[in-house]
């Protein structure tokens, strides 16, 4: 019996240490550099999101070939392959893109950008939708199979109302808010949109569409009445959309490889994927120069941190993590700069404070610089208001200046099930939130009058940040929603455009020389798998992947019911918001 013992306990170690000798074999596997051969065709097959801030890295040959690039990559690999002699040409390859019209402009203005130097550029498109459409708009040629279908058929905006639903269930949604536009309970309160709400969506889907026209209108050679015409006729079959004039011929992708194949007078066609690309390249954007700038990524819901919160997983925007990232920067004398990028729809009103008190504390001891990619509302825009240059795409959604604070009266869905509650509270607003009854009229005038508080204190933020008086700023505020490209026209943002102006931005602030190279590196560090494993957290990486998921998998659900928006930290937890008036989707 002791032997057998001894030899399981041998045998445990023994596939212990072949375990770990296995995963550390697969990282040293992962950790090699792809080959880039000469002659190559590089092809961007983005899919889905492309995120800001890259997730956990994995270095193992599956993970790697399945983690989504992120935007900064996407931009600094197109700036490098328009030089690379190795890359004779780029296909484009984008396929159920869910990412918003800001990055999309980034990237499209990337492939303008690397066209320009001369390579061809191309793009094989499967059932194409909007977004797919219009970054191929930046290609020489645009090509789908004979059988396909060219989903391009306008913009919509949808908002889905559940105050019928909460009526038949006893649930009441009580909300105080600051400013007429700033109606984010509204899915929850009205059966339609308020009159406000329609004034803006319109608003925001007749310049979103003149934009997309004007674009396809230039880059395909045809008016503008023609493509509006046009699309009033989709979604097409392949055959028709060749008829309108929105793609070039109808070709398979073998034989549209060919083609620059037999253009560039190749004798084998090398394809370079972007994954692979990008890994190749070196990992500190600019080269090794001795100038450092720091890009400071904001992604996400704005949250309070705390330690014991059970979904404090590093996602969203944490007020504690992202104070630490801001101090860091600015105590790094070697770093020289910094851009703020910033990709929120707000969050938490307090903790937006305690980010933006830091924000501005970084831009006292260094030249800092604000670029908004997708979104930017609400507390997201509060923390750009630090009074350094703000720059938006035309199609970022940004502004929102306003608060809101709600809280549910579930008393009629008590007394259908049967539920009483008895309370004994000591001090007058102890049950002010209770879920249990409706708040009274002095409750009701104490929120009201907390909501308006922290909406003056939004808008001095914002007359600071923007130096302006507050009597110019309120008519621009009261929760509205605004594109970039209105934001810039009413004063909210300075400039429009993206990574690229950024950069062209702080070099004149910190007064670098023109042709002189920049190392930017990224922050917060990308963490890898041996931090989760061997990091210093309270939770370890399994508990956090699992509490992860879950959260991932409510939000999916609240998509699917359309509140896009919805982020179960903030609703746990409770507070005053500085959240958009509802979530916005352009398809």
């Amino acid at each position: 019996m002791k032997k057998f013992l001894l030899g399981l306990l041998a045998g445990f170690v023994l596939a212990g240490m072949a375990c770990v000798i296995f995963l550390f074999a697969m990282i040293r596997l992962g950790d090699r550099r792809p080959a880039i051969a000469s002659d190559g065709i590089l092809v961007l097959g983005l899919q889905g999101d492309v995120p800001e801030i890259a997730p956990m890295e994995i270095p193992l040959p599956f993970f790697e070939s399945q983690a989504p690039v992120t935007l900064v990559e996407v931009w600094d690999l197109l700036r490098r392959a328009e030089k690379d002699s190795r890359v004779r040409a780029l296909v484009l390859e984008p396929r159920f893109l869910s990412l918003g019209w800001g990055k999309l402009q980034e990237i499209r203005d990337g492939i303008q950008r690397f066209k320009r130097s001369g390579k061809p550029v191309y793009a094989f498109l499967r059932t194409p939708g909007l977004r797919e459409y219009y970054l191929a708009t930046a290609a020489e040629k645009i090509f789908v199979t004979p059988e396909d279908i060219v989903d391009v058929k306008g913009l919509r905006a949808v908002l889905t109302f559940y105050r019928r639903t909460l009526d038949k269930i006893g649930v009441e949604a009580e909300v105080e808010h600051a400013g007429k536009y700033k109606d984010a309970a509204d899915s929850y309160t009205r059966t339609s949109m308020s009159p406000e709400t329609r004034e803006v969506m319109n608003s925001i889907l007749d310049s979103l569409y003149g934009h997309v026209v004007e674009v396809i209108a230039s880059s395909r050679k045809l008016k503008v009445e023609q493509v509006r015409a046009a699309i009033d006729e989709g979604p097409f079959l392949a055959p028709r959309a060749k008829q309108a004039g929105l793609i070039d011929d109808l070709r398979y992708d073998s034989q549209v490889y060919d083609d620059l194949k037999g253009r560039l007078k190749l004798k084998d066609i090398r394809k370079i994927s972007h994954r692979d690309f990008a890994r190749a390249v070196s990992p500190t954007l600019g080269g090794e120069s001795r100038q450092r700038v720091a890009l400071i990524l904001g992604e996400g819901t704005i949250v309070r941190w705390a330690s014991n919160d059970p979904f404090a997983e590093e996602e969203g925007i944490q007020s504690g993590p992202f104070v630490r990232t801001l101090r860091q920067v600015a105590d790094d004398n070697s770093i020289k700069g910094a851009i703020l990028r910033i990709n929120s729809p707000g969050g938490d009103a307090i903790a937006s404070d305690e980010i933006l008190h830091e924000v501005r504390a970084l831009s006292k001891r260094k030249p800092l610089v604000i670029s908004m990619s997708d979104l930017a509302a609400s507390g997201g825009y509060y923390i750009s208001m630090s009074g350094d240059p703000v720059l938006s795409y035309p199609n970022t959604f940004t502004g929102s200046i306003g608060v809101i604070f709600g809280k549910v009266n579930a008393k009629g869905l008590y007394e259908k099930l049967g539920i009483d509650v008895d309370v004994l509270k000591r001090g007058r607003y102890a049950d002010i939130d209770g879920a249990y009854k409706p708040m009274d009229e002095a409750g009701r005038r104490k929120l009201r009058d907390g909501v308006q508080k922290t909406y003056e204190s939004f808008l001095a933020r914002v007359s600071e940040g923007r130096k302006r008086p507050k009597d110019e700023i309120e008519p621009l505020a009261q929760g509205r929603v605004w594109l970039g490209s209105q934001a810039k026209a009413n004063g909210l943002v300075d400039d429009l455009g993206g990574m690229d102006l950024a950069l062209d931005t702080l070099r004149t602030r910190a007064k670098f020389r023109p042709d002189e190279q920049l190392r930017i590196e990224v922050f917060p560090r990308r963490r890898s798998l041996i931090d989760e494993l061997l990091g210093s957290r309270e939770q370890s990486a399994v508990q956090s992947a699992i509490q992860s998921g879950v959260r991932k998998q409510i939000q999916r659900w609240a998509v699917d019911l359309g509140l896009e928006g919805f982020d179960l930290r903030l609703w746990q937890r409770g507070g005053i918001f500085a959240l958009p008036p509802y979530s916005i989707r352009v398809d």
